[in-house]
C-alpha cells in the first residue's frame, strides 16, 4: 500500500482520532477495513533482572508518529546495539499505533476538475496507522549496565533522526528490590 502523501501532513493530531474496529460489530465501525502495522516486533535483546539503568527516548510535544517510522527508529536503533553490545540490553517499544489516518484520493492532470467531486464526501480511505504520543510519555526504553550508557544513547540518538517531534533521552536507575 503506497503512501499518497509524506508524513508531515499527519504529523499534528489537530483532527478526530479515528480507531474504532470492532470484529464483533462490523457494520458500525468508522473504518471498514483496518490497514496493517509495519510494526511486528515490540521487545528485542534479552530480559534480565541484573540491568541497573534505564535510557528512554522521551517525547517534548504532541506529535502522531507513524508506523512505518516507528519502525524505522526500531531497527536503526536494534541494530546499532546489537552491533556493539549484543545480549547485553533489553529493548521495547513503548507505544502502539492505534489511530487510523485517512486520505482523499485527488484526480491531477488535466480535466481533472471535471472529473474530481473536490471536498464533497471527503472522509476519505484508510492509508496507515499512527500512534498519538503526549508530551513525557517514552517512546523508546533501553534497560542496560552502567558501563553501557553511551551506546544506549547513541542507539536513541539514531532512533530520533527517523522521527519527527522533538526528544530528549532520559537515564535514571532502576530500584532494586531489597534482598530479605
Amino acid at each position: 500500500m503506497a503512501r499518497l502523501r509524506p508524513a508531515r501532513t499527519c504529523r499534528y493530531p489537530n483532527s478526530q482520532a479515528w480507531a474504532r474496529y470492532s470484529l464483533r460489530k462490523p457494520r458500525k465501525n468508522y473504518v471498514r477495513a483496518l490497514p496493517h502495522s509495519s510494526l511486528n516486533v515490540f521487545k528485542t535483546g534479552v530480559e534480565s533482572a541484573s540491568y541497573d539503568l534505564a535510557v528512554a527516548l522521551v517525547c517534548e510535544r504532541l506529535v502522531q508518529l507513524r508506523s512505518n517510522s516507528l519502525e524505522a527508529a526500531r531497527i536503526a536503533a536494534g541494530k546499532f546495539l546489537e552491533a556493539n553490545i549484543p545480549g547485553q540490553y533489553w529493548f521495547t517499544l513503548s507505544v502502539y499505533p492505534h489511530n487510523v489516518i485517512r486520505e482523499k484520493k485527488m484526480a491531477t492532470g488535466a480535466g481533472a476538475d471535471r472529473i474530481s467531486q473536490g471536498m464533497t464526501l471527503a472522509f476519505g480511505k484508510p492509508v496507515s496507522v499512527a500512534a498519538r504520543v503526549r508530551p513525557g510519555q517514552p517512546i523508546f526504553l533501553i534497560k542496560i549496565n552502567g558501563g553501557n550508557v553511551n551506546i544506549a544513547k547513541k542507539a536513541l540518538k539514531r532512533a530520533m533522526s527517523k522521527l519527527s517531534g522533538s526528544y530528549r533521552v532520559s537515564t535514571e536507575q532502576i530500584a532494586k528490590p531489597a534482598a530479605s
